[in-house]
């Protein structure tokens, strides 16, 4: 299964491949051999990078799971950050039951973002009420990528492990945990999105 939003980028390259091809085949073209290995080589990543595999949701009030996939770079006061690289599946998923209150995106830089200046990247802060206050999930774009998308908007309501969004390339995602809340994960840790489970109710 592929990303929503990921079909004009896997389009254009395809495009690019077949016409390319075609202008070597027919006319014999300078340099359009190269254009469709390049192509070739840009669709095949493309259908890696935005893969969206299906997972097993264990949904529980108890604890909160992972909303993306990838390594824990920090963990400040409540709040836990997961870099996200190339190799991780970039669409995130509602780390517990509720509804979305806010969304707010900010415009900003595309510094690294596992680095700790990267608040002044471009983000999208998502609210979102549950039983148990507010809980904010922040993705934050990084060095290559230039848009974060998202499937949601205010006022939906999203169950535990549900697609919101995703950030395209290189990113990171934050996410708040309630006072009531103990974390269990731990910085250093590599966890999946809708599975990994980072912290529980006291």
């Amino acid at each position: 299964m592929l990303a929503k939003g990921s079909f004009p980028w896997i389009f254009t390259s395809i495009t690019v491949g077949v016409v390319s091809s075609l202008a070597y085949l027919l006319y014999s073209m300078q340099y359009t051999e190269q254009v469709t290995l390049l192509a070739t080589s840009v669709t095949i990543f493309f259908f890696f990078f935005f893969r969206d595999p299906e997972r097993e949701i264990k949904e529980h009030d108890s604890y909160m799971l992972s909303p993306a996939d990838g390594k824990i770079v920090d963990i400040r006061e409540r709040k836990i950050c997961i870099f996200m690289n190339f190799q991780n599946v970039h669409v995130n998923r509602a780390p517990i039951n509720g509804k979305v209150h806010t969304i707010e995106h900010k415009k900003g830089g595309y510094i690294p973002a596992f680095c700790k200046d990267s608040h002044r990247n471009e983000r999208s802060h998502t609210l979102i009420e549950t039983e148990h206050g507010i809980v904010e999930v922040i993705q934050i774009a990084g060095t290559v990528t230039r848009r974060i998308v998202s499937y949601v908007q205010e006022g939906d309501y999203m169950k535990q492990g549900q697609r919101f969004g995703m950030i395209r390339f290189g990113s990171r995602v934050d996410v708040t945990v309630p006072q009531n809340f103990d974390m269990v994960a731990k910085k250093g840790d590599r966890v999946f999105a809708g599975e990994t489970v980072i912290a529980r109710i006291k």
